[in-house]
């Protein structure tokens, strides 16, 4: 049962609209879909709660930069007693194509910094994650850059479609389960 929702990101008007940034996004997108404005600083993240699914639901952006994410969802888990099962991790992957999500109920970080610090400083792998593709740069030296650069207007088209989707993946895992939710959240089309 899916209690917490985490998006990955990076704090700051700079950021804001970066590849790196799409987990703010969908907790953005599902918070506009339940018309929360307000968010409140708790846990070292910005926080929500909404009811869903019959119970308290938080969802959070943490603001300790994403390479030290694990900090704040321990902060979060710790706060909320929450055990990492419970918790849902949404963010970029340049291994995904531009505009796929895929829902997984464990696993490695990929290579992912965010979820690296998660899985090193609550010291398991065992938690859902959604991933949102935002595709990979031709030469791997340009990576840092890639990440920490916005969309460029053909390939917002495609992500604003993929966060839509993916807001309705985080709902569907929140009001069912994730185990429920793979199906819907797994499919190659982003519609």
């Amino acid at each position: 049962m899916i209690r917490l929702v985490v998006g990955l990101g990076n704090p700051g008007k700079e950021y804001e609209n970066t590849r790196h940034n799409v987990g703010f996004m969908v907790v953005d997108e599902v918070l506009r879909r339940f018309k929360v404005k307000d968010l409140k600083e708790e846990a070292l993240s910005l926080v929500a709660k909404l009811r869903m699914g019959g119970r308290e639901v938080v969802f959070a952006k943490p603001q300790t930069y994403m390479n030290n994410s694990g900090l704040a969802v321990e902060n979060l888990l710790d706060e909320f007693s929450l055990a990492p099962e419970e918790m849902l991790v949404v963010y970029d992957d340049l291994d995904l194509p531009l505009g796929m999500t895929r829902l997984r109920l464990e696993g490695s970080s990929g290579g992912h910094k965010g979820v690296e610090s998660i899985i090193s400083t609550i010291r398991t792998q065992r938690f859902p994650r959604l991933r949102v593709g935002i595709g990979r740069p031709k030469r791997k030296e340009e990576v840092v850059s890639y990440v920490l650069s916005p969309f460029s207007k053909e390939e917002w088209e495609v992500m604003r479609v993929a966060i839509r989707k993916a807001s309705e993946c985080v709902v569907r895992s929140v009001e069912r389960s994730p185990e429920d939710a793979m199906e819907f959240c797994n499919r190659r089309d982003v519609t």
